[in-house]
């Protein structure tokens, strides 16, 4: 059904066929998308998962398609990013579709309703799986500052959370990579993770903390992450977001568009990453692996390479919702 409907989407702008999908799921029967293969749970930030593979943030930011995503077979979602206030992102045009190499560029720059908006629409869901929430910086935040706006949302986000992942990765904010570098990690973690055991203590629930890194680093950055990650107890690493690099989409006009690359051209990078953290935090860190995932091959690649659990994204606007199952019913 999907193959038939995607012509129609994708003359679309990009943008504009997103919302409209989101939306369209909401009219969709439950458990239309839900013949999921049956597989062994898996046990993973002291959660148990269904089946390894989860939504990726950045399909609904603001939370408000939980019901309707739910319908897709997911183990788990992730929604934002969200930041403390509300902002509009960057400028449009700013989501680009690479069919040929089935791919997406994005610059949409943290475009999101605020914390408290997202809170409101997890309130008024149904959804009661596992749930991520991705925190991020408003872009007029320095970076000096940046703790504050991670400390306030996910003092905010505590509650409703299965897992909190940390977004210090993407490259649409200006700077934001650079909490990637020791001199602010190490303190941003340390902040998070005292936050964490306070909160755990107020409500009497551990929420486990995940960040999300970049496939742009150099390998030694990425171990002195994965060792910075250790040392402050962090939960997890989700390997990875999107890339700058434009490697294989040389031939493409928009290859000269400004933004993160995701689909297949990210598949080899972001999991020799996974492999590299997996050398380095062994068992002691749950690893999530998201990037270039369209097929079980892909999938069997990254679970081989060291990741507990997958996310997938770009791969749902090619493949369509039948991804999910068709992973899962070949998947070793």
């Amino acid at each position: 059904m999907y193959s038939l409907i995607r012509p129609f989407l994708f003359k679309l702008e990009a943008e504009k066929a997103h919302l409209l999908t989101l939306k369209a799921l909401h009219y969709l029967p439950a458990g239309l998308f839900q013949h999921i293969p049956s597989t062994k749970p898996i046990t993973a930030m002291g959660l148990t998962f269904n089946h390894p593979i989860g939504l990726a943030a950045g399909l609904d930011k603001n939370g408000a398609h939980l019901d309707a995503l739910s319908k897709l077979g997911f183990s788990f979602i992730e929604v934002g990013t969200v930041t403390p206030r509300p902002q509009v992102g960057n400028p449009k045009p700013r989501l680009f579709r690479l069919p040929t190499h089935e791919a997406i560029i994005n610059r949409m720059g943290f475009n999101n309703e605020g914390v408290d908006a997202l809170i409101t629409n997890i309130q008024q869901s149904q959804y009661h799986g596992i749930l991520g929430i991705n925190i991020g910086k408003n872009k007029d935040t320095s970076l000096n500052d940046a703790v504050n706006d991670y400390l306030t949302c996910l003092q905010k986000v505590y509650r409703y959370a299965s897992y909190v992942t940390i977004n210090i990765s993407s490259p649409n904010t200006p700077d934001l990579r650079q909490l990637q570098q020791h001199e602010y990690l190490s303190d941003l973690l340390k902040q998070l993770a005292e936050k964490q055991k306070e909160l755990a203590d107020t409500h009497q629930r551990y929420v486990p903390l995940v960040i999300k890194i970049s496939p742009d680093e150099e390998d030694e950055i990425l171990k002195q992450i994965a060792n910075t990650v250790i040392e402050n107890k962090i939960d997890g690493i989700i390997a990875t977001n999107t890339t700058c690099s434009r490697a294989g989409i040389e031939s493409t006009s928009l290859s000269q568009e400004q933004g993160g690359l995701s689909g297949k051209p990210l598949l080899k990078r972001s999991t020799a990453c996974i492999k590299l953290l997996k050398e380095v935090v062994g068992s002691e860190v749950t690893l999530i692996g998201a990037g270039g995932i369209s097929d079980t091959a892909s999938a069997q690649e990254k679970l081989a390479a060291g990741a507990n659990l997958l996310q997938v994204y770009t791969g749902l606007i090619y493949q369509g919702p039948y991804l999910i199952p068709g992973i899962l019913k070949r998947l070793v």
